[in-house]
């Protein structure tokens, strides 16, 4: 075990989408040499700067990749914005764990890095030995859906950094009840000042294939991503904000009864998603890709 980096390195990927090249950017923490990788990846509309404490935190025994999943943070926008959704991500994933030069990571996700995570998990050969999904599952409650279609999308724009500081706070009040430097810490890389305004770094248009979806389209892919998690073998941990409007306990009693290896565990006073910034909350992750017990189901 090495001393945990506080210090994350960023660097950036070249990947490819039926539109052309992008580049993927990432914070990379711990020993680069290091061939035990955990990659984190982040909820719809956030950044991989999301996972800074938990990196330092497991940066002794891990290598920890975060990335920006295109058109959010600091990566590139796709030409087409058709080409944001699972498929494109789970590319995206693949030659990003390419560039590790490691055969295996394990995988912790949040919301949308969790449902990339499944997709990934439940393919042949596929690279992921633990995988953590927080807050997410393959069935996704519509209220959540309805609420988080109210505001992807917007191109807002801010008076000031910290305006908009406090407007994803709100939007994400359900992470938990965080500091004002917590909500800083982790909403500023978020925004960028453009023109004199500031702004969501990520691309508006990623709104144009979420709200486009059918019923029928979100049945198939629900049932996909059932198939894929009940597909992969590797121990899996279900952590369920206990006040969580998007994950249902009767979801997290399903996948521990379809899953091969899996466990779950619910945090309270907290909705979607559990922010894994505060000493407790990491100490799960920690235990979990340790090997050891986390408590729950």
């Amino acid at each position: 075990m090495t001393e945990p980096s506080a210090v994350p390195r960023q660097h950036y990927v070249q990947c490819l989408s039926p539109s052309g090249l992008h580049r993927m950017a990432y914070t990379e923490w711990g020993d680069p040499a290091n061939p035990r990788v955990l990659v984190c990846v982040h909820g719809l509309t956030r950044s991989g700067r999301d996972f800074d404490r938990l990196a330092a935190a497991l940066s002794g025994t891990y290598r920890v990749v975060c990335p920006d999943v295109v058109g959010r943070g600091l990566s590139s926008w796709l030409v087409d914005p058709r080409g944001y959704g699972v498929a494109q991500y789970v590319a995206d994933m693949v030659t990003l764990i390419a560039r590790t030069g490691v055969e295996q990571v394990d995988w912790f996700g949040t919301s949308m890095g969790g449902l990339i995570g499944m997709a990934l998990a439940g393919l042949p050969d596929a690279p992921i030995g633990r995988m953590l999904l927080n807050d997410i599952g393959p069935h996704i409650e519509p209220a959540a859906l309805g609420r988080i279609g109210e505001y992807v999308g917007q191109d807002q724009r801010f008076g000031s950094l910290q305006e908009g500081i406090d407007n994803a706070a709100l939007l994400a009040a359900s992470f938990g009840p965080l500091t004002a430097q917590e909500w800083r810490e982790i909403n500023t890389p978020l925004l960028h000042e453009v023109d004199g305004a500031w702004r969501y770094r990520y691309d508006p248009r990623i709104s144009e294939g979420f709200k486009g979806v059918t019923p029928e389209q979100n049945e198939q892919g629900e049932q996909f991503l059932w198939r894929s998690f009940a597909a992969f073998k590797g121990p899996v941990l279900a952590v369920r904000g206990a006040l969580s409007d998007l994950l249902s306990r009767e979801t997290v009693a399903r996948m521990v009864e379809t899953g091969q290896q899996v466990s779950s565990v619910e945090i309270a006073g907290v909705g979607h998603a559990p922010a894994f910034l505060s000493a407790d909350q990491i100490e799960i992750a920690r235990r979990f890709f340790d090997g050891g017990p986390v408590g729950g189901s």
